[in-house]
């Protein structure tokens, strides 16, 4: 699939890589690179190979790999009401930018005044509960409750391994590599690290020495489920990036095992229209882990 980028007067002498990052919020720069390595964007008709600058009412085509074409889904909406949705986000799609989540619950949406926005977001892979505001003064409500810890997100992972300890929680350091797209963990602090902490309950103890789990994260950092397990040596199965091959092989998961399952409406603090949420929980059942 091509996408066409005309060069607008704010990115008039800008670098190439700051166009197509900021129009095309799917690609990161390690997939810009890579469709430069392999020619696979032109500017004004020509291949190129370089981060170049571009001017006002240049032409940019870009060719998109085919895991970034257009996803059809329909969306499986799990809770809806006057304020919020909670849609069950299948594998394989982001949750916001181009052909993504968000995209396309906008599309079903046109009439509305205001477009459904995502108040928090879960991993490409990851499947599971992602909740979205249906107007302005619930997004502001939600976005603050999430950054209160006033909603709690639960998971469920299936890793490789068992841990000793039926629950724990977990803390540590989280970096993110913005041009990796990949975070590293430290068990001390180190400059650039950020502090993130991770709770887990075993609910299931398997023959095949996996291990089902509770996750609850107090941080919501990038990857941080995935990387901190790994980091602990319970790597989530099908995980490409934190987990293992031969793991992932010997249970043939094109994607990690890895759900949001769970959401909690735990209000502390005053919540406007959004009162009538406290206590209540938001729950997938039968998933098949």
């Amino acid at each position: 699939m091509m996408k066409e980028i005309i060069v607008s007067k704010k990115y008039h002498e800008k670098k190439l890589n700051k166009v197509i990052l900021e129009e095309l919020s799917n690609i990161n720069y390690p997939t810009f690179c890579k469709l430069l390595r392999k020619k696979d964007i032109k500017v004004n008709g020509k291949r190129i190979n370089k981060d170049i600058l571009v001017y006002e009412n240049d032409k940019i085509d870009i060719y998109l790999p085919k895991e970034l074409e257009d996803v059809k889904i329909e969306l499986d909406i799990v809770y809806e009401d006057e304020n919020i949705l909670v849609i069950n986000k299948p594998a394989n799609i982001e949750v916001t930018g181009t052909n993504s989540l968000t995209e396309l619950i906008n599309k079903q949406y046109t009439n509305c005044e205001f477009k459904p926005q995502p108040c928090h977001r879960i991993d490409r892979n990851t499947t599971g509960l992602v909740m979205f505001a249906k107007n302005e003064k619930t997004l502001r409500i939600l976005l603050e409750k999430f950054k209160k810890h006033e909603i709690e997100k639960h998971y469920l992972a299936l890793i490789y391994g068992i841990p000793n300890k039926k629950e724990e929680r977990l803390e540590a350091y989280l970096f993110k590599d913005q041009k990796k797209s990949q975070v590293y963990i430290s068990d001390t602090f180190k400059k650039g690290y950020q502090k993130i902490i991770t709770k887990y309950t075993i609910l299931e103890k398997r023959e095949d020495n996996t291990a089902l789990l509770d996750v609850e994260i107090e941080t919501g950092r990038t990857h941080q489920i995935r990387a901190h397990l790994s980091h602990i040596g319970y790597p989530i199965v099908g995980d490409g990036k934190y987990g293992k091959n031969e793991i992932n092989k010997q249970f043939s998961k094109k994607h990690q095992m890895l759900c949001s399952y769970k959401l909690k409406f735990n209000f502390r603090t005053e919540s406007g229209i959004l009162s009538y949420l406290k206590g209540k929980e938001i729950e997938l059942k039968n998933i098949n882990m």
